[in-house]
């Protein structure tokens, strides 16, 4: 092996030598005069990239070696076995290149996934803020519209006596009234004004309005007592309610619905939990099942969780729980204002 080697006898020079050179490798005997090898181990752990460092010794029993390796020291090698230094120093060197690497990896991978929950916060702003504009078109232009032919509409039915005609109008006004409910129910679920009353509110008027549409026993609990719950921490728990409903509509074959709302010890809780036939293992890893993945995502965004616990057969059961404490900045922004 071909090296060019510094040797030092005192710890000054060692700190010194560190100090204004990149080294690819520390041999150091366990005892020097005036200092020790781990007493160089203990001063290099202020070098931001250390390099291996290898014990090498005659004097060193196995119970100090093993010590010594405990600590974080590379490697040793009693001076009985010179032959092997040149292989120990080389494992040395590519045992450090692999942490190393790892290390890199690992940091690339933190600031991936700091990238990505940050899209992720953004995405669903963005989606939410989409809504909320689409809603204010609907109701400003849209509704406004369709309220105004209603008018006429009436108008018309009141002042022709021609039995078609008004055949015909009362037609017009029953599609258009028909037109008037969908847009209504399209805004609420754009925008949740009903937000506006309240969490509890608007949770409950959500289970009510899915007992109505699927004919699926619905029993809603709430024991809220914190009435400063902040905006975006109502829009994550109303978005989870309204997903997970639609969810259990699609999938789960069930006969009854149970929602409990609480804020007990400084947690909000939402658990919407049902009979149904449960999900599938196989279903939750699909590459493309990103309801539960993205209900996660809204939860990480207000500092939250997300559980789901099923059972083949037993039903399904989804927790949200979102600490009540101040959320950081960052979180979604209140956009259904």
């Amino acid at each position: 092996m071909t090296c060019d080697m510094v040797r030092v006898e005192k710890l000054d020079d060692f700190l010194n030598a560190l100090s204004t050179a990149q080294f690819d490798a520390i041999l150091a005997d366990y005892r020097l005069p005036g200092f020790t090898a781990l007493d160089a181990w203990s001063a290099l752990q202020a070098t931001p990239r250390r390099p291996p460092f290898i014990l090498l010794s005659g004097a060193i029993g196995e119970s100090a070696a093993v010590e010594a390796i405990k600590l974080g020291i590379s490697d040793y090698l009693l001076k009985d076995d010179m032959g092997k230094l040149a292989h120990v120093i080389q494992r040395a060197i590519e045992v450090q290149e692999a942490h190393l690497a790892k290390e890199h990896a690992d940091a690339e991978l933190a600031a991936s996934e700091r990238r990505l929950a940050h899209f992720a916060d953004h995405l669903q702003m963005t989606i939410e803020q989409e809504r909320a504009a689409i809603a204010r078109e609907i109701h400003d232009d849209i509704g406004g519209s369709l309220a105004a032919i209603k008018f006429d509409l009436s108008w018309l039915g009141r002042h022709y006596g021609d039995p078609d005609a008004l055949e015909h109008i009362e037609s017009a006004l029953g599609m258009l009234q028909h037109a008037l409910g969908a847009s209504q129910r399209i805004m609420l679920n754009l925008r949740p004004a009903i937000l506006d009353q309240g969490l509890e509110a608007a949770v409950d008027w959500l289970a009510r309005e899915f007992e109505r549409r699927t004919g699926t026993r619905t029993t809603f609990r709430s024991t809220l007592k914190e009435a400063g719950i902040s905006k975006p921490v109502q829009l994550a728990a109303y978005r989870t309610a309204q997903e997970a409903l639609t969810n259990i509509s699609k999938h789960a074959q069930c006969s009854e619905v149970r929602i409990e709302l609480s804020d007990a010890e400084g947690v909000l809780t939402l658990e919407i939990a049902d009979n149904g036939r449960g999900i599938q293992p196989a279903e939750r890893e699909k590459p493309k099942a990103f309801g539960l993945k993205g209900l996660q995502e809204r939860a990480r965004s207000v500092a939250g969780w997300l559980d789901v616990s099923s059972r083949s057969g037993e039903g399904t059961s989804i927790t949200l729980s979102i600490p009540l404490s101040p959320q950081p900045a960052g979180n979604l922004q209140d956009v259904t204002q």
